[in-house]
């Protein structure tokens, strides 16, 4: 005899509700693991000193800037203490060709005349720097605007390259003070800092913003040091490469795999890393809050190195 075939329509009725208070108990689970997630996280970076090298798409498009503020101040009232150090190279070239200067670049690096240098300064400190500022203060935060020059905190000498190439008023950096943006976080400010430095005679010297930004982190001692670029990270073979000690950096460094512009920012992070920052991460800036997710979940984003 077989069995007789179950009604349909009451036994769907009652199993709807059952499958949608199933989907919802889930749902809040995870957002639950999430939070606890994000948590633990808080409390390790509470009263710790975060870098953050701002660049790239999320120094361009309105709304991801609005998104990299509002997440700069959201650190900062989680107890956290942010510092933001910034480039602007395609603002300068902009600027330079309006007033009817030539950008010039040796092996893609730019050439700093006396001239350029006006108006370089002009960008960084002024225009480029202020629009940080003032996004960060419209998001409920208290940002200053300074440059390496105001302390003075960045201290450099001229670049001599050892390919013996002159790239005019480019500086590399001697040292960096970092007692004004100590005294900065300490009264509550956001630091933003563009990457202008002096030497002992009072020369102005234009600074890779990464080579800065990775010595302001070295100096300050900082848990984080953040680079925004262009690009999801270190890829190997098209695969984003999550996590890097830094000897593995440096292997990758010597097979190839790292290379072009990628080289010099990595450089930067083994140089933090070498000098008491506790992990350093490569992310694409270009994303609505990777600041939030890179330091605030397990898996994070971009590539990071640990020593």
């Amino acid at each position: 005899m077989e069995n007789p075939t179950p009604p349909k329509g009451p036994m769907q009725a009652e199993t709807a509700p059952d499958a949608a208070k199933s989907a919802q108990g889930a749902a809040n689970a995870a957002k639950k693991a999430l939070l606890l997630e994000a948590l633990s996280y808080i409390g390790h970076f509470k009263g710790k000193i975060v870098v953050i090298k701002y660049g790239g798409a999320a120094q361009v498009h309105e709304a991801v800037k609005r998104s990299f503020a509002n997440d700069v101040v959201l650190l900062q009232s989680l107890g956290m203490l942010p510092v933001i150090v910034h480039g602007g190279g395609p603002e300068v070239s902009r600027t330079m060709e309006a007033m009817g200067q030539e950008a010039v670049f040796v092996d893609g690096l730019r050439v700093t005349t006396a001239e350029g240098l006006n108006v370089t300064e002009m960008v960084l400190s002024g225009l480029v720097n202020k629009d940080i500022v003032a996004l960060v203060n419209q998001q409920g935060g208290r940002g200053v605007g300074i440059s390496g020059k105001d302390g003075p905190t960045v201290l450099a000498r001229r670049l001599q390259r050892q390919d013996g190439k002159d790239l005019g008023l480019v500086g590399e950096i001697e040292q960096v003070d970092p007692s004004l943006i100590t005294l900065l976080l300490e009264r509550g400010f956001i630091p933003v800092i563009s990457p202008i430095g002096m030497g002992d005679d009072g020369t102005t010297y234009n600074i890779n913003a990464d080579s800065a930004a990775a010595r302001i982190a070295a100096a300050l001692k900082a848990e984080k040091m953040i680079f925004m670029t262009d690009v999801d990270g270190v890829l190997q073979d098209g695969t984003l490469v999550s996590a890097l000690t830094a000897a593995e950096a440096l292997h990758l460094i010597d097979q190839g795999v790292i290379s072009g512009g990628m080289v010099p920012k990595v450089e930067a992070m083994l140089h933090c890393l070498g000098h008491g920052v506790g992990t350093a991460t490569i992310i694409n800036g270009g994303e609505h809050h990777a600041i939030i997710a890179e330091l605030f979940t397990d898996t994070g984003v971009g590539t990071q190195i640990t020593p």
